[in-house]
């Protein structure tokens, strides 16, 4: 479980070991809109497309839904936003996280479970960037996939070929949910993990219709609060094949605590500043610029280059933007533009700067067709004692209608 160092484009959470699961049954297929809004009596939607914008939470009420309708033991025990798993229940469930992964590799070791990178003929993706564009994108001749369709929306599940094992998406169309909660790796041998025992976050897992190739990798973790939801995140189900013993589970993420708020963002070409000087202007507040020791060229190009040798070497750019302390905020609204799918590296150098326990982080970016990406996953990872809230994107600077987008977010 996980990926070698070897792997381009890993992240340190995805550290190798090994983890031995227990027989289990999972769906071969990502559960459609059709089936949730029978079941949970949600009008509208299409039956073959598969379900997204559902929390995790409901995910969880899903399940239960499912078993009760089947007749089986419910697997989870809900009481307000607790959730504990019966081990000896029958009744559906979510996979784990060592669950889905053993799943969707299917006897592969490398990135993909295609034994090669993923085209988008093979999986529904931002297909205009493929494994390892990154680094060659004025060279596009070396990558093993080139550059192909982005569909910008979910499609029927099961319309490519399924894996080895006979399951369908595990790399992109819609993210999934899984049971565990985002933490790090154990070091040491694990039988059935089942994830850290708190925590914030949970983890979706394959990337969804709006993600670069990178972040469908078998390895990739994906992390989101439980009360979030995204148009490119769904999930399937599971059911465990022999009886356990015990629970796992239990209390919530704590609560975010009063504070003011603070707007911080970081520009390059100034779609963000000015997306930045609505949100502050609203919130009767000065907007504060990170600003980098050595800036970023201002060729697009050789921007480009910069950004993506920063993400890939996980670099922390120097800021002279000074903020003596977090102590006064709890709300702090975080901007940026979306870079290959993800925050530019100055704003990791902010949240690693300051302490962010018990506050919420509301991340708002620019984008010029990739929407959030996996920026809000990004940023739930560096500070996993935070509550990250329900993101807000921009394309480009928004225009005219950007000021009611705001102000319809704020509101929300």
């Amino acid at each position: 479980m996980g990926s070698p160092s070897s792997e381009p484009w890993r992240s340190d959470d995805e550290g190798q070991h090994e983890v031995t699961v227990g027989d289990f049954y999972l769906a071969p297929k990502e559960v459609t809109q059709g089936e949730y809004g029978a079941l949970m009596g949600n009008a509208g939607g299409s039956g073959e497309l598969p379900v997204a914008n559902v929390t995790w939470y409901d995910a969880i009420a899903y399940c239960n839904a499912l078993s009760a309708r089947a007749g089986l033991k419910p697997a989870y025990v809900v009481d307000g936003e607790n959730v504990t798993w019966d081990l000896a229940a029958d009744g559906y469930r979510l996979p784990t996280e060592a669950e889905w992964e053993y799943a969707c590799r299917a006897g592969t070791t490398g990135p993909f479970n295609l034994n090669h990178s993923v085209s988008a003929e093979e999986a529904n993706y931002y297909g205009h960037y493929p494994y390892e564009i990154e680094g060659n994108y004025f060279d596009q001749e070396v990558l093993e996939v080139k550059p192909g369709v982005y569909r910008g929306e979910a499609i029927a599940v099961g319309s490519f070929a399924p894996n080895a094992w006979g399951l369908y998406d595990m790399h992109g169309n819609v993210a999934e949910w899984v049971w565990d909660r985002y933490g790090a790796y154990g070091k040491d041998a694990a039988q059935d993990p089942t994830g850290p025992e708190d925590g914030a976050l949970r983890v979706n897992r394959g990337g969804g219709w709006n993600d670069f190739a990178k972040n469908l990798r078998s390895a990739y973790r994906a992390s989101l609060s439980p009360t979030s939801s995204s148009p490119s995140v769904g999930f399937r189900v599971a059911r465990s094949a022999t009886s356990a013993k015990g629970s796992v589970g239990g209390g919530a993420a704590k609560a975010a605590t009063g504070g003011e708020p603070l707007v911080v963002f970081f520009s390059w070409s100034g779609n963000t500043r000015t997306i930045a000087g609505e949100v502050a202007k609203r919130l009767g507040v000065e907007a504060v610029e990170l600003v980098c020791e050595k800036p970023y060229s201002s060729d697009y190009n050789t921007c480009l280059d910069e950004a993506q040798r920063d993400q890939n070497q996980q670099a922390r750019p120097a800021l002279t933007t000074p903020i003596e302390s977090m102590d006064r905020y709890g709300t702090v609204y975080v901007g940026y533009p979306n870079w290959w799918a993800s925050i530019p590296m100055p704003i990791a150098t902010f949240l690693e700067s300051y302490d962010f326990s018990g506050k919420t982080i509301k991340p708002f970016c620019s984008n010029g067709g990739g929407g959030l990406g996996q920026s809000v996953t990004a940023i739930s990872k560096l500070v996993p004692s935070a509550q990250v809230a329900q993101g807000l994107s921009i394309y480009y600077s928004g225009g005219s209608e950007m000021p009611q987008q705001v102000a319809d977010w704020l509101a929300g």
